[in-house]
């Protein structure tokens, strides 16, 4: 098993290329359900979770290839309409081809995806959508069975709450559909925007895109022809990079990023009394030695993303003051806390809310990733704890993170992969 060895304390330098998004990415995968064509991926990034989804849709008897960050998906010849649970337990984000899979066939089954270490993400919200569109669902030996042999039909979908995975997948089930379809309350995030912005680029008329209310025509079982396009900017992994250069004092400019993506992440770092200066695709933050703490609260796009608390509250710790951070989306989203106090940070827990009190000297040790975004906030606090720190279960940050540590010792930092 890969682990990562950290030399700390570290100065950063240079400039890093942010990779296309991976929760853009992933329905985008999905949506080539709804393709009567091959389609064409760029700027697809290149970690396990696309390759978990690409699997599963080989599986159904998709031909997928993948060239450096181009992936080529035909579902023309599909017949298969199972998602195993061998690969759902893997990724709670293969759920995306309900939607598509009953829209198109009229029936299909889906492995249930479980728990989820940071939470609990349940898909009943996706479920009832369905059904007020037609759909009758039964759950069976750990299945979603569904079916809708007449085709799904148009509703006006009221979600209770946000759902970003419940958005795309009604969006996509809407898409080939009878009639209209109104999701009142949908996610505002990119991800499902670029989502939207495809779809409508490939003949199915939406209205409302980037808003909380959406509206799809419906194609009534017509497959849509899509044309290559390119996946939007990884905002969480801009924003990692970030944090990385605003931890360790050093000056890095992003390429590639969109700016508007990153206001609630760039807002924050202005408040701490980092520079942030933006020209077209790039963004450069300059450094300062003795930055403030700040309060984050984490809520839905465009809001304070809960995918980058972790990495700020590891930042918090080298902050001048008290900061406290509030998870209002994930139950068990502090589980990095106890591995940042083994380097020495001053944290405490009191219900959903962090307490931070820097600036703190943290010193290098053993520690253990727990999720995909803790993982990245142990490699930041392991760049300027002095010392060598080792960062094992790495497999978390390899889901979402494309050549973390090679970017990383591009831009000087003293970190490499071994083997346990």
């Amino acid at each position: 098993m890969d682990y990562l060895q950290i030399v700390g304390p570290t100065k950063l330098s240079g400039e890093v290329e942010i990779s296309g998004a991976k929760n853009a990415a992933l329905p985008l995968i999905a949506m080539t359900l709804l393709a009567k064509n091959e389609v064409v991926i760029n700027n697809i990034p290149n970690v396990v979770d696309i390759k978990t989804l690409s699997k599963l849709l080989e599986n159904l008897g998709a031909t997928v290839t993948l060239d450096k960050d181009v992936l080529k998906i035909d579902t023309c010849s599909l017949t298969n309409t199972k998602a195993t649970y061998d690969i759902v337990k893997t990724m709670r984000a293969s759920i995306l081809v309900l939607g598509p899979l009953l829209a198109r066939f009229g029936h299909c089954e889906v492995s249930l995806p479980g728990g989820c270490a940071i939470g609990q993400r349940p898909i009943d919200l996706h479920l009832k959508a369905l059904e007020q569109m037609g759909a009758k669902i039964s759950i069976e030996a750990g299945y979603v069975l569904a079916q809708a042999p007449d085709g799904l039909k148009g509703a006006h979908i009221v979600f209770d709450k946000i759902t970003v995975t419940g958005t795309a997948n009604i969006v996509m089930a809407a898409a080939l559909a009878k009639g209209k379809t109104v999701i009142t309350n949908a996610a505002l995030e990119p991800e499902v925007t670029q989502l939207c912005e495809v779809l409508k680029s490939s003949g199915v008329a939406i209205d409302g895109i980037g808003t909380s209310e959406l509206t799809i025509y419906g194609t009534d079982k017509r497959l849509v022809e899509i044309e290559a396009f390119d996946v939007i900017p990884d905002r969480i992994e801009a924003g990692t990079y970030l944090c990385a250069a605003a931890i360790t004092q050093s000056e890095i400019t992003l390429k590639k990023i969109r700016s508007d993506h990153l206001e609630a992440v760039t807002s924050k770092l202005q408040q701490m009394g980092f520079g942030i200066i933006t020209k077209n695709d790039e963004m450069t933050i300059k450094p300062i030695s003795n930055f403030k703490a700040i309060d984050i609260i984490t809520q839905e796009y465009p809001a304070f993303p809960t995918d980058m608390q972790a990495q700020f509250l590891t930042l918090c710790t080298q902050a001048e003051g008290v900061s406290i951070i509030e998870e209002r989306l994930f139950e068990n989203r502090f589980m990095h806390v106890s591995e940042l106090q083994r380097l020495g940070a001053d944290i405490k827990l009191k219900g959903n809310s962090a307490t931070v009190t820097g600036k703190i000297d943290l010193v290098g040790a053993d520690v253990m990733a727990t999720d995909l975004r803790a993982s990245s906030a142990l490699v930041l606090a392991a760049m300027v704890a002095k010392g060598t720190t080792d960062v094992h279960r790495i497999y978390h940050l390899d889901r979402g993170y494309v050549e973390l540590e090679k970017k990383l010792q591009k831009l000087g930092a003293n970190i490499k992969r071994l083997q346990e």
